[in-house]
């Protein structure tokens, strides 16, 4: 059995997936900051509603998100789940960017994770998507499981599955190492009844079904957290 490596996966996985730089649906960087937070234990296809529908006619700027009471605008985000942290975020988010950077949002790693609800996987989908600059690797469930099944990192947490896969490609592809991945691990490598057959890897994979082979993504749910 040949070794995957990372370009092999990904030079692979663009011939049958073409995603967007990200798979939420935004106008400006502070669009796509709010949607990322609501995208915490919540689909893609829910947020982009929400956002499409109630955020995007209402809310333009950090002010716009202040201007409302906390009960609002929990009432506008309610359908994405865990609301009242959310929203609770987003204002203290958008108070943070009028006081410290004149209402922009800013362009680094450091200063992106001391907004809150801003963690490094928020910043990194952030920092590719919005301004085509690559500081780090989002890992989401699809890339963590992904990874780990193809063998492209052994670790046990997001952050050690992030710094396989940094090192597993050049700079500029790491927004397309989390879009790639996240189609694959939609489409053909699910959480459950995976589709090996359908699958270029299958006779690769240290995790083939169709090789007999142990699902090496799985973890205890204490380690995904």
């Amino acid at each position: 059995m040949t070794r995957l490596s990372l370009r092999i996966v990904l030079d692979t996985l663009r011939k049958s997936h073409t995603p967007p730089k990200t798979f939420l649906q935004f106008r400006t960087p502070l669009d796509l900051l709010v949607a990322t937070i609501l995208s915490a234990q919540c689909t893609d296809v829910r947020v982009n509603k929400v956002t499409k529908e109630i955020l995007y006619p209402k809310y333009k700027t950090p002010s716009d998100y202040l201007k409302v009471s906390r009960t609002e605008l929990e009432r506008d985000v309610h359908s994405c789940g865990t609301y009242r942290n959310k929203a609770k975020y987003i204002q203290l988010m958008c108070g943070m960017l009028i006081d410290q950077y004149q209402g922009e949002v800013p362009h680094t790693m450091e200063e992106l994770t001391a907004l809150p609800g801003v963690g490094r996987k928020t910043a990194s989908v952030i920092l590719s998507a919005a301004f085509g600059i690559h500081e780090g690797i989002a890992v989401d469930t699809h890339v963590f499981r992904v990874a780990r099944r193809f063998g492209l990192s052994r670790g046990n947490t997001p952050e050690k599955v992030e710094q396989d896969l940094m090192q597993g490609a050049p700079k500029k592809e790491w927004g397309k190492v989390t879009t790639l991945l996240i189609s694959h691990g939609r489409s053909v490598c699910t959480a459950r009844n995976r589709a090996c057959d359908q699958c270029p890897f299958q006779n690769n994979c240290p995790s083939s079904w169709v090789q007999g082979r142990k699902d090496l993504g799985k973890l205890a749910k204490r380690s995904r957290s």
